[in-house]
């Protein structure tokens, strides 16, 4: 027996490479040939595992050390992982860190070995031109590059191309499947073939939906969907792949060279414009992280638990019905408990420690593993996961390192996975990035591999399960004072148009939660967010939340379409989460057509700030514009800025409150601040010390306030300092 291995390759994130590569190697195991898929993408961040849910416990890294000693092909299978349809997988690494084990030569090892034992070996190659990649070129029968059919994505394949050429492979080994074949705007094959010089073997047509649903599943295509368009498609190329004629006997004619092409002096790399990325991940040591006693004993059990309880094949669905798994965790406490047992006997007189490990190993294999701890505890405001060995948290102000680690990476895309699943979102090379809503409201936000160097990051901005009210904000956080309070409530139910800003972390939605309350109960309110957060206490109140593209790229519904169909919703008041972007001209236009008492939040450093920060999203919406009718629109639009701040101590405080006045004569736009926050030092632990004060100026909607019959007294405005403690 001798394998035909076919290397799946593209230089471009996003073509679909790591899909159709897993969902040909299902097609042909289920057609009965021995197929082993094996992952040699470093930067896909265990996309495979994800797409046949398929969790891997060991990788070839696992082997590396021995490949080149031994010629047993149970070294090998010691290592798989044997999916449902037959096809066995195998990751090269765990984490990040384990990169700089692999050589040329201990890849050309394993493919001498391998090749005796399956009918195919199905590659995903790495993105990046590197010695690992030549490597695997090299023992390859078949070089299928996938692209999708527009004119960037053939472009840079062109690259690819002459990259492949200079190293002297033969034209027949390489062979072109187009993604999204029947997408619109797509290139023509004739005109493909005749830029690339390529045959077409294969189109796999658009499909988002069901291979939306297939991923976040986690089952093949083929299997989910064995009679949808894109599963024939798939299916029409492993039959192909079966025809003895469409390969290529490399084997002794080609010499490639690979010493000439890594000279500094004749760099071919360099030469044709490519990333060595790659090359150099493969190349520098890399410091690695040893395991700790603790971490290595959490694995082990880790492993037993998979094998005792099946939990490699327990559905999405059974870890999201509450009743299941509570059962499942139940259960799986009671194993883990004598598990630990077995192995540390010493743990059977240690209760306390074997029921904190228990929870911990039950917590990442059915629930969220470390994190658990932080969401449960109420003064934890942020999560921030930087690694699989590094976890920082926010704690009533203060920020700090914690001791939690993560099995492996992973495993922290399992957890990532088990978060986003019920949202209907999805994470992978191709969107290595997500932002999301918890049920609680808070915000989850993740970032994988490529995009990341360190692994998966993590950061969740939670939501207290308490709403602050504004009598909070005024005794228990002493964040305003009361004449600021009486102002604030003055201007919502006046309708003034208001801005809250600030920087990351320094309150704003909280704040723009608290003054909403002032709203009254009658009004229909519609809010519109990227992840919805806001929680506005008020009967008439309708929420819409953005939308992000699906894996085409489409459906995409931008925060902007929202807001102009909220026009046609009947709202009395609009609150936008957040103006990142080009909405914010379209909530100026609302808030000077009739739509009075509209607010949102804006990063800024001041309100000065603010001010600066709209001209330049009004100008980058594409707007042709001058300045001065830009300043006209906001000094009609805007009335009042409230800018909230963190402070060094953890604190946050209103540190203004400013009145849009108008043009000058120069056609600049003015303010006034009515409140300040005056900071007069420190104390001995740090905590910050200062007064609210009235500036003395009385604002003009003063005047207005009184017309309404608002009773708002104009003692508020004098400019008396009126020292409060310090939260």
């Amino acid at each position: 027996m001798s394998a035909k291995t076919i290397t799946f390759f593209s230089n471009k994130g996003g073509e679909g490479k790591t899909f159709i590569a897993a969902n040909t190697a299902t097609a042909l195991a289920l057609s009965k040939h021995k197929v082993l898929l094996l992952e040699l993408n470093f930067q896909s961040a265990h996309d495979i595992d994800k797409i046949l849910h398929l969790p891997c416990r060991y990788g070839l890294v696992n082997i590396m050390n021995q490949i080149e000693t031994t010629d047993n092909p149970e070294l090998i299978r010691k290592v798989v992982v044997t999916h449902s349809s037959g096809l066995d997988f195998l990751p090269t690494i765990l984490n990040t860190s384990q990169i700089s084990h692999f050589t040329p030569s201990n890849i050309k090892a394993f493919f001498k070995m391998a090749v005796g034992i399956y009918d195919f070996i199905i590659v995903d190659a790495p993105r990046a031109f590197s010695e690992a990649l030549v490597t695997v070129l090299q023992n390859s029968n078949l070089i299928l590059l996938v692209s999708t059919p527009d004119e960037l994505s053939i472009h840079k394949l062109q690259r690819s191309l002459g990259m492949l050429k200079r190293t002297q492979l033969p034209d027949e080994m390489i062979k072109l499947v187009l993604n999204r074949a029947a997408s619109r705007n797509a290139t023509d094959d004739e005109t493909v073939k005749q830029q690339l010089g390529v045959n077409v073997l294969a189109h796999i047509p658009s499909d988002g939906k069901t291979v939306g649903l297939a991923l976040n599943r986690g089952v093949p295509c083929v299997m989910d969907s064995p009679n949808s368009e894109v599963s024939q498609a798939i299916k029409r190329l492993a039959t192909e792949l079966e025809r003895e004629d469409i390969f290529a006997e490399i084997q002794g004619t080609t010499n490639i060279d690979i010493s000439q092409h890594m000279k500094p002096a004749a760099n071919l790399w360099e030469k044709l414009g490519v990333s060595q990325t790659g090359a150099t991940d493969m190349d520098q040591k890399v410091e690695i992280d040893e395991e700790d006693e603790e971490t290595k004993l959490k694995k082990e059990i880790h492993e037993k638990l998979i094998q005792v309880m099946n939990v490699d094949h327990l559905s999405p669905e059974a870890l999201q019905d509450k009743q299941q798994a509570q059962e499942l965790r139940k259960k799986a406490n009671t194993v883990v408990n004598e598990l630990l047992k077995e192995a540390r006997p010493e743990m059977a007189q240690k209760e306390d420690e074997r029921k904190r490990l228990a929870l911990i190993i039950v917590s990442e294999a059915f629930g969220l593993g470390p994190l658990e701890e932080f969401l449960e505890d109420s003064d934890i405001s942020d999560i921030m996961v930087n690694s699989q060995r590094q976890t920082f948290i926010e704690k009533k102000g203060k920020l700090t390192r914690t001791d939690a680690k993560f099995v492996s990476e992973m495993q922290m895309r399992s957890i990532i996975d088990r978060i986003i699943a019920p949202l209907g979102r999805r994470i992978d090379e191709s969107t290595p990035m997500v932002d999301a809503r918890l049920q609680d409201g808070s915000r989850f936000n993740a970032i994988i591999p490529p995009l990341s160097l360190t692994g998966p990051v993590i950061t969740i901005r939670k939501f207290g399960r308490e709403r602050p009210t504004v009598d909070d904000l005024l005794n228990k956080y002493q964040s305003i004072n009361l004449d600021m309070r009486t102002f604030l409530e003055a201007c919502v139910k006046g309708r003034k148009n208001i801005i809250v800003s600030g920087g990351t972390g320094s309150g704003k939605t909280t704040l723009l939660n608290i003054i909403s309350t002032f709203i009254p109960d009658q009004e229909r309110i519609v809010t519109i967010e990227d992840a919805a957060e806001l929680r506005i206490n008020k009967r008439h109140w309708i929420r819409l939340e953005s939308r992000p593209a699906n894996i085409e790229g489409k459906g995409r519904v931008p925060i902007r379409t929202l807001f102009m169909n909220s026009l046609h919703m009947r709202p009395d008041r609009i609150i936008v989460g957040e103006c990142r972007g080009p909405e914010i001209l379209d909530m100026l236009q609302a808030m000077n057509t009739g739509h009075d008492g509209s607010m949102t939040t804006l990063h800024a450093n001041s309100t000065k700030d603010v001010l600066v920060r709209m001209s330049s999203m009004i100008l980058l919406a594409g707007v042709d514009l001058p300045m001065r009718a830009i300043n006209e629109m906001i000094s009609t639009a805007l009335d009042i800025i409230v800018h909230v701040n963190r402070f060094a101590d953890g604190t946050r405080k209103v540190v203004e409150i400013t009145e849009v006045t108008g043009l000058n004569e120069d056609h600049y736009l003015e303010l006034k601040d009515i409140f300040l926050f005056n900071q007069r030092g420190t104390d001995a632990n740090g905590t910050i010390m200062g007064s609210y004060e009235a500036t003395g100026y009385v604002p003009r909607c003063y005047e207005e306030f009184k017309i309404m019959g608002l009773d708002l007294d104009p003692a508020v405005f004098k400019a008396k300092p009126r020292a409060q403690g310090s939260i």
